[in-house]
């Protein structure tokens, strides 16, 4: 087969309309094979003739859309110094973006064989259990799309999972469930509008495999934190069982949700890959150059940041490179909204400790393109140092770990935590501030993937992870839940009763706290994966929702609730609160009360038991203006949260405040909002249900 030159740039495999030109990165070979695959897999090797800069390159005319391939890499197998070059292993392209196919497990895909790991060269051929490479079409009709761009005050996200949401939808068809193209369905549209949210942050869709160790368990990756393609949407969300489909279909779900005003938002895993440790298999980087793409130590061990067995060598430019040149494939390609990096501490750190001003940053700062997404840290990873929440640069949001951790220990009645309370609901000043970020900094949860569900959270103090398969050893123990008396199901009464208004409580805290809210998806349901709390492997009923059996009434509150933060400014402020923070009565724009109407005084605020508090939040004095210069006025808000166990009176402030109030929202009420607002005079006491929140408005 004749081959041309071809182009070192653009990387990966590129169809021009005659043919493709193919083009990988390798610092360490000394010859790499392009391997093509026919219907029924049989492979033709052709060199790639041309190496540019460490780039090897090459154009074969009349290779369309749909050609399988793969590479072999012949150079330096040397473990002790780092090198893993074995032209016996098939590898996918690290720019592919589109793969066929998983990994069937076999040994021919390790480095090694498994009678002699650490000594011995395995010379099998993985090609037959290798997933393929494929050539992708480019084009997609996006019909004028445009992005909903949605401001970050005004944004409420959804933390969903592609397959999960779809699986059980009674409403999809059967062939559509547990894909992109189930997402995009009239019926999953019309769910999402409804509830009111403004974004959708998928869990990983970059192409993952199911590990071997999983698998022996009859197990699968439910998460997909297990990437080997940074381009290519994961193929087993694809509806159509035709090769390279996924990335239409992507593409079209994306369109739909932007046609309702929807953002995607992609949870991505740039800290490190499939491959594992010395232990791994050989699948695409490690074989094609392990030293430039992996920290590794000793040369043939592997830094481990991550608690997965490598992390990816951000000091590499060509690592930095493949990382920057996916976010805007995603973004200018596949037209997503944003991204939320997972372990992103683990981006940033140079050498060895955590530099909040890395090569990663200072790069996505300067990126016309990339700078101007919404972008997500997950602030820690499992390395010495690795919890930065609040030490990200100003461009970023963070997912709030203190919010989550503070919140639960307001409502599950832990003491000493009621200034941290406060601070959280303002938005975490405390975090954010000193670095110029505003409120939405703070990306605010109660919950998400990993960990407890909220219905968990209320019902469970111990985790119970036994369907993991490692003896409940998974997990964490920090789950700072409480079971309301009684471990798991009930069929009390009271518990239940408890249950529910503690779960509406928790979302009442999150939706009218200063900073994003984000749901995790399925929480709105009273979804429950009966105490695991670490459903990473999960590809069962256990993780999927379960749409039968909604909380209608929970349900009906939330979109309530959302509905209500998105009708009132005083709970999207776009910059911080400017009276002094959480004391006195002085303050212009926020006061924090006592249940008997006083100011909240510096021993008040110091008291280890206090478990009730009110703030006023003054709508005639937020200080931003609208988009266009005017000022914006809103109702003035009087909430009362009582996490004391028993009833607490709350008086309203005098009439300098208002004359009049409205009671809004009462979570130890299932729908206030069906029937007449209670009103209530200034001065007058207003009685709070043990451990619930009310919600007074001014009345107009």
């Amino acid at each position: 087969m004749k081959i041309w030159p071809g182009k070192p740039y653009p990387l990966g495999a590129t169809w021009d309309g005659v043919g493709t030109n193919f083009s990988v990165f390798s610092e360490v070979a000394t010859r790499i094979e392009l391997c093509l695959f026919d219907a029924q897999g049989h492979e033709t090797h052709v060199d790639l003739p041309e190496a540019t800069a460490f780039i090897w390159h090459g154009y074969l005319p009349n290779v369309r859309p749909g050609q399988r391939y793969g590479y072999r890499v012949h150079g330096p197998w040397d473990p002790d110094n780092g090198h893993r070059c074995n032209p016996a292993k098939l590898l996918l392209d690290p720019y592919a973006k589109s793969v066929e196919g998983g990994v069937r497990w076999n040994e021919s895909v390790f480095p090694y064989h498994f009678a002699d790991p650490d000594h011995s060269k395995n010379d099998l051929d993985s090609g037959p259990f290798m997933p393929k490479s494929v050539v992708a079409d480019p084009w997609f009709d996006w019909q004028h799309d445009r992005r909903p761009r949605t401001p970050w005050h005004r944004t409420i996200i959804y933390e969903t999972h592609v397959k999960g949401f779809t699986m059980r939808h009674p409403a999809i068809p059967e062939n559509l469930r547990g894909t992109y193209a189930g997402l995009a369905h009239p019926s999953a549209i019309r769910y999402l509008k409804q509830l009111g949210i403004t974004a959708v942050e998928l869990m990983p869709v970059h192409q993952f495999i199911h590990s071997s160790q999983l698998q022996s368990k009859g197990l699968r990756n439910y998460w997909g934190y297990d990437s080997i393609s940074f381009l290519a949407p994961h193929n087993e969300y694809a509806a159509s069982g035709q090769t390279g489909q996924q990335v239409q279909e992507f593409k079209q779900m994306v369109r739909t949700l932007h046609e309702e005003g929807i953002e995607v938002i992609l949870d991505v895993v740039y800290n490190h890959t499939a491959e594992g440790n010395h232990l791994g298999p050989i699948l695409s980087l490690k074989g094609i150059d392990n030293v430039a793409y992996y920290r590794t130590h000793e040369g043939r061990w592997y830094m481990d940041y991550t608690g997965t067995g490598n992390s990816l060598n951000m000091r590499h430019p060509h690592v930095l490179q493949l990382i920057m040149d996916s976010l805007r494939y995603w973004m200018l390609e596949m037209h997503v909204d944003g991204f939320r990096f997972d372990l992103a501490a683990t981006l940033a750190r140079e050498l060895h400790d955590v530099d909040r001003l890395s090569s990663f940053f200072d790069i996505i700062q300067q990126d016309p393109f990339i700078s101007q997404v919404k972008l997500i840290a997950e602030p820690w990873d499992v390395g010495e140092g690795g919890y930065q929440v609040g030490n990200f640069p100003s461009l970023w949001s963070e997912w709030n770990g203190k919010y989550r951790d503070n919140i639960r220990d307001f409502w599950r009645g832990t003491d000493y935590v009621i200034d941290e309370f406060a601070n959280r609901v303002c938005g975490s000043s405390d975090l954010y501030a000193w670095t110029g970020r505003r409120p939405y900094a703070s990306i605010n949860f109660i919950t998400a993937h990993d960990g407890f569900t909220l219905r968990d959270l209320v019902s469970y103090n111990d985790k119970h992870n036994e369907a993991n398969g490692e003896e409940n050893h998974d997990g964490t123990d920090d789950n700072r839940s409480w079971n309301c008396g009684v471990e798991g199901p009930t069929d009390d009464p009271e518990v239940n009763k408890l249950r529910a208004r503690q779960q509406r409580n928790l979302l009442t805290t999150l939706l009218l706290s200063q900073g994003v809210p984000m749901i995790l998806g399925g929480d709105e349901l009273g979804r429950t994966q009966r105490g695991n709390n670490n459903a990473y492997c999960q590809d069962n009923d256990l993780s999927w929702f379960d749409w039968e059996q909604t909380d209608e009434g929970l349900c009906a509150f939330v979109r309530r609730l959302i509905r209500f933060r998105r009708e009132h400014e005083n709970f999207q402020r776009r910059r911080w609160f400017i009276g002094r923070p959480l004391r006195g009565a002085d303050v212009s724009d926020i006061g924090w009360f006592r249940p008997d109407g006083e100011p909240m005084t510096d021993e008040d605020w110091q008291s280890g038991f206090a478990r009730t508090v009110g703030v006023f939040l003054n709508g005639k004095a937020i200080p931003t203006p609208d988009h266009r210069g005017d000022p914006i006025i809103d109702d003035s808000f009087y909430l009362f949260f009582n996490a004391h166990h028993e009833t607490i009176r709350f008086r309203l402030p005098t009439a300098t405040f208002s004359d009049r109030w409205e009671k809004m929202i009462d979570t130890n009420e299932l729908l206030p909002d069906q029937r007449q607002h209670a009103m209530f005079q200034a001065g007058e006491e207003v009685p709070a249900e043990g451990r619930s929140i009310v919600v007074m408005m001014s009345a107009r």
